[in-house]
């Protein structure tokens, strides 16, 4: 309890000075300042490792006064352009998924915040290579049916478009955690992952099930019912059987199927979380669950390797274990850069959950893809 309340305290003053500075600097062009005397706010201190409530409590020092509107254009988003000038479609494929998904959480949660994006040593809010054309934003959230919601978008102009969400209900919550994972590349070949991501091997540990939900929403789309390598994960852990998976060539797929199908999982997921009775005594057992989601994550993440090469090894590893999988622990030994796979082009970040972890943004390509419901496209 001790450690608990030394770095919530030690976190207020920081969060306090950051909210209360000019709101345009809410996610900061600078870091929050970490005071001399007190321990910084990374989720790994000189007292050892946090256990999943204390990183709880920290995190709830790190919500901010912030509406998501102003959140959302510190950095100008929604963009409407690439960083690449070479782009002849000002399009950014997946951007009418991360403007769907705003509205829909302006609309939807309750009590709906913004939650710092720093660690208190890097703000991981935005991150731009002007010399190789890529830049990458993030965006948190929590509310009273979530404890973190957050949001990523890569844009390397045609060579890589991604759009990342994973969604963690609120631990008084017994339910699976909404992946999305959503990746192009060289606009030539697309990968798609939305799952509800079991935290238990068995679903009936879960409050509620779920699956029969998906189910239904998942038989209309043919071309979102392929299988996974397992390079990197296994699909018999942490996946549900209703993920939807697509590897494919033909972009209308994106619009055609994929758009209402991520809709439908997540307006799913939401109206599973409204509808589930919370259990405030199981708090602690799903906090543990959530934080082996993400010690799970960190160590498998395929991706890692492309933001160590866009953006640097030790900022590649702070946002994987500080950011993207908060509540990760990290390895004895250091941290280690999963190989990438190859995939025509360089994967985005995030790797497919097992029941532990969130989806990858750049998963290998699936050595044994389903190409029947495909074929029938063609």
């Amino acid at each position: 309890m001790k450690t608990i309340q030394f770095l919530t305290l030690a976190a207020i003053p920081v969060v306090d000075a950051y909210v209360s500075s000019s709101r345009s600097a809410f996610v900061g062009r600078r870091p929050l300042a970490t005071p001399s005397n007190s321990a910084p706010l990374t989720m790994d201190t000189e007292m050892g490792p946090l256990d999943s409530a204390a990183r709880y409590n920290l995190e709830k020092t790190l919500r901010l006064s912030v509406d998501l509107d102003t959140a959302e254009a510190e950095h100008g988003m929604p963009w409407k352009s690439s960083i690449d000038p070479k782009v002849e479609d000002s399009e950014l494929l997946y951007m009418p998924f991360w403007e769907w998904q705003m509205d829909f959480m302006k609309d939807n949660l309750s009590n709906l915040r913004v939650v710092s994006c720093s660690d208190g040593k890097t703000d991981f809010s935005y991150k731009a290579n002007t010399d190789k054309k890529a830049r990458i934003v993030n965006l948190c959230a929590s509310s009273s049916e979530y404890r973190k919601i957050r949001m990523t978008y890569y844009d390397a102009g045609d060579n890589t478009q991604v759009f990342n969400s994973v969604w963690y209900p609120d631990p008084k919550y017994n339910l699976p955690v909404l992946g999305i994972d959503l990746l192009a590349f060289n606009r030539k070949k697309y990968l798609a992952i939305v799952d509800f991501q079991p935290l238990y091997d068995d679903e009936e540990e879960h409050a509620t099930t779920f699956e029969h939900i998906l189910k239904p929403i998942k038989e209309k789309y043919d071309s979102l019912k392929g299988r996974m390598s397992s390079k990197f994960y296994d699909e018999t852990q942490f996946f549900s059987q209703e993920m939807l998976f697509a590897r494919f060539d033909d972009e209308s797929i994106v619009h055609d199927d994929l758009a209402p199908a991520f809709k439908e999982y997540v307006k799913a997921h939401v109206e599973m979380v409204k509808d589930t009775i919370p259990e405030p005594l199981e708090s602690g057992k799903v906090l543990d669950r959530q934080m082996a989601y993400d010690t799970y994550s960190a160590e498998r993440d395929p991706a890692t390797g492309l933001f160590a090469a866009m953006f640097g090894g030790e900022w590649a590893g702070d946002f994987v274990h500080n950011f993207l999988f908060s509540m990760s622990k990290r390895p004895e030994g250091g941290f280690k850069i999963p190989q990438m796979p190859g995939m025509g082009g360089p994967p985005g970040k995030g790797g497919p959950p097992g029941r532990g972890g969130p989806p990858s943004m750049g998963a290998p390509a699936p050595k044994q893809q389903q190409e029947a419901p495909m074929a029938a496209r063609r």
